[in-house]
């Protein structure tokens, strides 16, 4: 993954994200849920789970010196362990949104099912970013269009 490629991502998100602030209009009202508290951790866990993983493939380098070289190991092992620290950080991205409208769970779902398919089947490496990339965007849109914060009330129609 090249520093230009995060970047892009990141600054994807951020605009999407952003423009939450902006529009007044977002989220959907019709289609807003209110995520729990409960939802929010799940959704944080998995996220940061989702995002080791994806750092310890490309980033090795970042956690030398940090006590966790033996998860690592096991993620570019790329064996059943490796696809269990993939999963059930994904598994708790989607419970997370589970309250979310189901058509964009269903796009975030084949997203992340996308981006497991592509880093464990041996798939090119532009082929799997791009699926990291697509995954990333529909988890950002979905919470920019359809989630309200635990701590906030649901959006009025």
């Amino acid at each position: 993954m090249t520093p230009a490629f995060a970047f892009t991502l990141a600054g994807v998100s951020a605009l999407i994200l952003l423009a939450r602030l902006v529009v007044p209009q977002l989220p959907l009202a019709r289609l807003a849920v209110r995520l729990s508290v409960v939802d929010t951790v799940l959704l944080v866990c998995g996220v940061v789970g989702l995002a080791f993983h994806c750092a310890a493939m490309f980033y090795r380098t970042i956690f030398d010196g940090v006590p966790l070289g033996p998860l690592v190991e096991m993620v570019n092992a790329m064996n059943v362990a490796s696809i269990m620290l993939y999963v059930v950080p994904a598994a708790l991205v989607l419970l997370g949104m589970r309250r979310q409208n189901w058509v964009s769970l269903a796009v975030l779902a084949l997203a992340l099912l996308f981006v497991g398919v592509t880093m464990y089947a041996g798939s090119p490496l532009n082929v799997h970013l791009g699926a990291i990339f697509a995954a990333v965007v529909a988890l950002v849109s979905q919470i920019a269009l359809f989630a309200i914060p635990a701590w906030r009330r649901a959006a009025q129609p």
